[in-house]
Formats: C-alpha cells, sequence, structure tokens
C-alpha cells in the first residue's frame, strides 16, 4: 500500500505527515485508515512526548478526495458503519484518534485546510497557522455537514453562533481569522517550526502531568462540576505517587534540568 501517512519519530516527537503533495494532501480511504493505524501505533510508545501532523508540500489538506473515494461505493459503506466499541466510523476515528492519544498533538497549518482536513486539525490539541492559510467548513458547498468529528469539535472551539455560520455558510477564513475566532490556537510564519517550539516546551515538562492535563480536559470539557471534581482528585493523587512529580520538586528545588522517566502507563484510549 502506497504510504499516505508519513511518520518518524525524532527526540521523543512524531512528525505525521499527509502524504499527497499532488493532489493538495486530499484524503482517500486508504488515507483515513493510514491515519487510524499511525494514531494507534503511536499510542503505545510511552516515550513519545508530542506529535507533530502536518502536510507534505505547500498545504496541510484539501479535504476529501470525492471522485476517488466516490469509486469505491462499498469501502465507503463500511467506513461510514460505526464501531460500537468506540463509538466513531472510519471517517470519524481518522480524526478523533488524535484525540485519544496521551500526548499534545500539534497541527502545523499552511496552505488549504478545508473540509475534512479542518476536522483533522481540529482533532489536535493545537493547531499553528501560517497567516495566510486558508480555513473552510468546505462540506457546506457539496450540500452535507462535517461528519468527521467536526461537530464535536467545532462546539468546543468556537462560539455556537460562530459554528452555525461557518458550517452554514462554508466560508473562508485567513489563518489571521482562524485564530481570532478560534479554530486556530496561534499564527507563525513557518507552522512547522512554531509547532515544534510549541512541542518542546510542552517537553520541559512531566510527561505525566501532560498526559493527564489532556485526560482531564477531555473527560470533563462538558462535564458538571462534582463529576470534574472526581477526576482533578483522581488524576492528582495518581501523580502525586509518581516518580516524574518527585523528579519535577527534586529538580525545581534544586534549580536543575529534570530527568523525567518515560510516561506512566495509565493511559485508557477512551
Amino acid at each position: 500500500m502506497t504510504e499516505l501517512v508519513t511518520s518518524r519519530i525524532e527526540a521523543g516527537v512524531a512528525h505525521v505527515a499527509l502524504n499527497r503533495p499532488d493532489k493538495l494532501n486530499a484524503l482517500t480511504l486508504d488515507t483515513l485508515e493510514q491515519l487510524v493505524d499511525t494514531a494507534r501505533r503511536l499510542h503505545g510508545d510511552r516515550s513519545l512526548r508530542a506529535v507533530v501532523l502536518s502536510g507534505e508540500g505547500d498545504t496541510f489538506c484539501a479535504g476529501l478526495d470525492f471522485a476517488a473515494v466516490l469509486r469505491e461505493p462499498r469501502r465507503v459503506a463500511a467506513a461510514f458503519a460505526p464501531r460500537p466499541w468506540r463509538g466513531t466510523n472510519t471517517f470519524q476515528e481518522a480524526c478523533w484518534a488524535w484525540r485519544r492519544l496521551p500526548v499534545p498533538v500539534i497541527a502545523a497549518v499552511r496552505g488549504h485546510c478545508l473540509g475534512g482536513g479542518l476536522q483533522i486539525a481540529l482533532a489536535a490539541d493545537f493547531r499553528v497557522t501560517a497567516p495566510d492559510a486558508s480555513w473552510s467548513v468546505l462540506e457546506a458547498k457539496w450540500g452535507i455537514i462535517p461528519d468527521m468529528s467536526g461537530i464535536q469539535a467545532l462546539s468546543q472551539q468556537v462560539g455556537m453562533d460562530v459554528a452555525k455560520r461557518l458550517t452554514m455558510t462554508g466560508e473562508t477564513v485567513s489563518g489571521t481569522e482562524a485564530v481570532r475566532i478560534g479554530l486556530a490556537t496561534q499564527e507563525h510564519d513557518d507552522p512547522y517550526a512554531g509547532a515544534l517550539a510549541l512541542a518542546a516546551a510542552i517537553a520541559e515538562r512531566s510527561p505525566d502531568s501532560v498526559a493527564a492535563t489532556k485526560r482531564l480536559f477531555n473527560r470533563t470539557w462538558n462535564a458538571g462540576d462534582r463529576r470534574t471534581f472526581r477526576w482533578e482528585r483522581l488524576e492528582q493523587a495518581r501523580l502525586l505517587m509518581g516518580a516524574n512529580a518527585a523528579e519535577a520538586r527534586r529538580a525545581a528545588t534544586r534549580r536543575e534540568r529534570p530527568a523525567y522517566r518515560p510516561r506512566a502507563g495509565l493511559d485508557p484510549r477512551g
């Protein structure tokens, strides 16, 4: 099978890229399956500190390649069926698998970030965008809605009125505007360099506390007070008993650089 999603690990950072630059990294069914497989493979690496997700060439992702996908109606039907144990189908899991990772995922966006590509970017924890990148919930152009986890992700990122406007109109906004309305995290003239800098800053902290932070916010973002308080207590108790928290305290007291151990194996896939 053609390698439509590449992955390499350097210094604890996984560099994952959509690899179809001649087609603006438009998504095929094979691409979606490889995204799922890549995320699941990375999940088990306890030495991993972050993932930087990008697109080869001059663009992040121009969305679904409808011409290629619709040539395989049986595979589309199979991919559309949800997996009961996860609650997602292949289209959704290609995005949401990155939310399930216990490390921060940072999307580096330049060029097009459209449709399914925007939904992949929204599944990352952070989005670093070029100011002139093009962002659009492009499904409106085709008379459909975002169905690759995009509705859930949009509801967590922007106000309801903004989410409805973007989804109903399919309007295109710049990277600068994407940051202003909450679609993207920050601007950078070189999004990949900006993503690496953010990954490096996070890697200065305990991998256990970073993983706990991601789990806690993912589990409780729309939860009630009591449920959130319960998960806060549980995560804090685990951290306080762990070796990396002890190392953080030791290093802070002595004003030394901490030497963290690999992330504790406490990361349910959710």
